[in-house]
């Protein structure tokens, strides 16, 4: 069922739906499995329950969120209403510049769970669950979901033995639950920590205590959560060669990683490939989709500077690709001959053998092809929409 479809379903089927809820007789139906590329060749795994499903889901998370969320810890910043990555981010910088010195002596504790998301132990959660649920039915249902089983992408079917499929409504709320224990054991701890979700680190003084800090942690995560460290990528590093929701804390400030801005342009490197065989527009149209969200998460991280460099690198890839849409040399004639270029010099680019991305520097191109004109089929301007993130009065002023 797609999602337009589901009013009239629901007006038809409700009063059944309903009754089996109540009943306790409801059942989940198995989420599918969606595989999300992450780096090295390696997937994160995605549970896309039903629309209904969705709908239940949410209406379980809205009562129990409420519930929940003002007994939650003030470090923790994922998937909480009016908190964000980067207010968890600040919170990271607060803390590091109250370890001495501005931060410099500080140490951070990265600690990884591994797969936390498909790792979470069944029995453990409902357990937590049962502290502050007494409604028998909403637990059983709750634990369904739980074990509704995967259809993966090869259309088998799969038990759930553990974990809590991210892609639900619920599972955010579930995977706090549980990790709120962490968040009171290490505030009784007295440690200086900021959690997002299943990602957490906590500053230290010391390289000596941040190497006891995790090993206790480990220890606590394994035996009384029953989650997953991953002992080869859990470390202690430095505060300037610690990342962190894609962003690292350099001479008191926030910046995003070389890995995120590394991210950032493979994906604009792949929308503009050249050989894509889609039209410009196709193109300018993804590029605003993924970039509008890409800018606005990473904008606090950013020096004016390189994204002022990324602007012209971003204008110089669609030169690049009109360069190759445009194909023959006589259709790169009468496209620069439209766009101003003079007859008597328009052959010493339609003709030239030099290689598409040498052509994007062209003179005669970029003469052709100017910013203004860029910006005019609806390229996004990075360094106006990075102005407007981080300076909103001025970009109302002007």
């Amino acid at each position: 069922m797609i999602i337009g479809e589901f009013p009239e379903f629901v007006r038809r089927h409700w009063e059944t739906i309903r009754g089996k809820l109540e009943k306790g007789s409801y059942r989940p139906s198995p989420v599918r499995r969606v595989l999300i590329p992450k780096d090295r060749g390696a997937f994160r795994t995605l549970g896309i329950p039903t629309v209904l499903d969705r709908v239940i889901q949410q209406a379980i998370a809205q009562v129990l969120g409420e519930i929940h969320d003002p007994k939650f810890s003030e470090h923790s910043y994922g998937f909480r209403p009016k908190r964000s990555a980067h207010q968890a981010i600040e919170a990271m910088r607060q803390e590091s510049l109250m370890k001495g010195k501005g931060g410099r002596h500080c140490q951070v504790v990265d600690c990884d769970l591994k797969t936390f998301f498909d790792t979470v132990n069944h029995q453990k959660m409902m357990a937590k669950l049962r502290e502050s649920v007494s409604d028998v039915r909403l637990l059983e249902l709750i634990g369904k979901f739980l074990k509704a089983g995967v259809i993966l992408p090869d259309g088998t079917y799969e038990e759930s033995r553990s974990g809590v499929p991210q892609g639900g409504p619920l599972s955010p709320l579930l995977a706090n639950i549980l990790l709120d224990d962490l968040d009171k054991e290490l505030e009784q701890r007295g440690h200086a920590f900021v959690r997002y979700a299943d990602d957490f680190v906590i500053l230290c003084h010391s390289v000596r205590a941040a190497q006891r800090v995790l090993g206790s942690v480990t220890r606590y995560l394994s035996q009384r959560l029953r989650l997953i460290v991953n002992v080869a990528k859990s470390k202690v590093v430095p505060l300037a060669e610690a990342s962190f929701l894609g962003f690292r804390i350099m001479r008191k400030k926030i910046r995003w990683t070389e890995k995120s801005r590394n991210k950032l342009k493979a994906k604009i490197r792949a929308i503009t490939k050249r050989t894509r065989g889609v039209s410009p527009s196709k193109v300018i149209a993804d590029l605003n989709q993924y970039l509008r969200g890409a800018v606005n998460y990473y904008a606090c991280g950013i020096p004016y500077g390189e994204v002022v460099e990324l602007d012209g690198w971003l204008r110089r890839r669609l030169r690049l690709y009109y360069w190759k849409q445009w194909g023959r040399p006589r259709t790169r004639r009468r496209k620069l001959i439209s766009l101003g270029i003079d007859r008597e010099e328009v052959h010493m680019a339609s003709r030239s053998r030099k290689g598409h991305w040498r052509m994007s520097r062209n003179s005669i191109v970029h003469r052709a092809m100017t910013d203004h004109w860029i910006h005019e089929q609806g390229v996004p301007a990075l360094a106006e929409q990075w102005v407007a993130i981080r300076y909103p009065e001025k970009a109302k002023a002007s």
